[in-house]
């Protein structure tokens, strides 16, 4: 189960609205989508959870570059949404890379695919592509909010959403669109 709102910054506080993210493609998609809910250019939080697994922040401000935090890249690296926060850069690879094999640079040494290699020291090479288990982004992308980053990363799926809108001082407006 997914939930996704976008909280935008007004003069008056905060002002939440629930968004189908059906229709986002792309890290770009879902930044145009964050710059419509505020016209006046301020900052717009795409907040995104997974229940009970994951949770992503998007910081859209103004026509500045997105900013992302994802609670636990694995775990979002398995579903659409996240798929979505995950780029190349967020996780320190050569963006553009293929996702599909070189067969030109193929080390065609008898592993199967998933098989990982051993090393002679009789450790498993560690998969350049893998995605880690733990927080990758901008940690302090609600650092001016008053969540820093050991807070963010302190922060359980379960209720993350609602901590953060706490001390933002959303959480009724968050709630009305929950």
């Amino acid at each position: 189960m997914y939930f996704a709102a976008l909280l935008a910054r007004t003069e008056d506080g905060w002002e939440a609205s629930d968004t189908e993210l059906d229709d986002v493609e792309t890290l770009s998609d879902l930044a145009d989508l964050a710059r419509e809910a505020s016209p006046e250019e301020d900052t717009v939080l795409v907040l995104i959870e997974q229940e009970d697994s994951w949770f992503g922040v998007v910081r859209v401000d103004g026509e500045e570059d997105p900013r992302i935090y994802v609670s636990d890249a694995a775990a979002a690296a398995r579903s659409a949404y996240g798929e979505l926060l995950l780029t190349d850069e967020l996780l320190g690879r050569e963006p553009g890379a293929d996702d599909g094999p070189d067969l030109d640079s193929l080390d065609l040494d008898g592993t199967e695919d998933g098989e990982s290699e051993v090393t002679e020291d009789g450790e498993e090479s560690p998969d350049a592509d893998a995605v880690p288990h733990s927080p990758v982004g901008d940690r302090e992308i609600l650092a001016d909010l008053g969540i820093g980053e050991k807070e963010l990363r302190a922060l359980e799926a379960n209720d993350a959403l609602g901590t953060i809108a706490e001390v933002l001082g959303a959480s009724e407006v968050l709630e009305t669109v929950r």
